[in-house]
């Protein structure tokens, strides 16, 4: 039993490694599905995170906004190639904010 645990518990970690390598090659290559439609509900959530703590981890983002990784990238790509936030890679950690277009079009979304 107890090796069959760990084998599944690798397993699991495994996935979710690759998962987050995925959701990273999203943001870095800025590339979505052609029907991909963004909710409105979902970008105001987000944009109001953004704006009550001004540029943020994808961590904070997900956390704050209620959406799991996947979501979110697919959300910040779309904002970022509209030309609303900015998003910055280190190594495997995406830092998003605000720009200036950005906030106008928070500012009139969260009216």
């Amino acid at each position: 039993m107890k090796g069959t645990h760990g084998t599944r518990e690798t397993q699991q970690i495994k996935l979710l490694a690759d998962r987050l390598k995925k959701i990273t090659e999203i943001i870095k290559q800025k590339k979505l599905s052609q029907n991909f439609e963004p909710s409105m509900k979902t970008l105001s959530r987000i944009l109001k995170i953004m704006v009550d703590n001004g540029p943020d981890a994808k961590t904070s983002l997900s956390l704050g906004a209620n959406l799991n990784y996947a979501r979110l990238a697919k959300h910040i790509v779309w904002l970022e190639k509209k030309g609303f936030v900015k998003s910055t890679v280190d190594d495997s950690k995406i830092n998003v904010g605000l720009s200036e277009k950005g906030r106008i079009f928070a500012s009139m979304l969260l009216e």
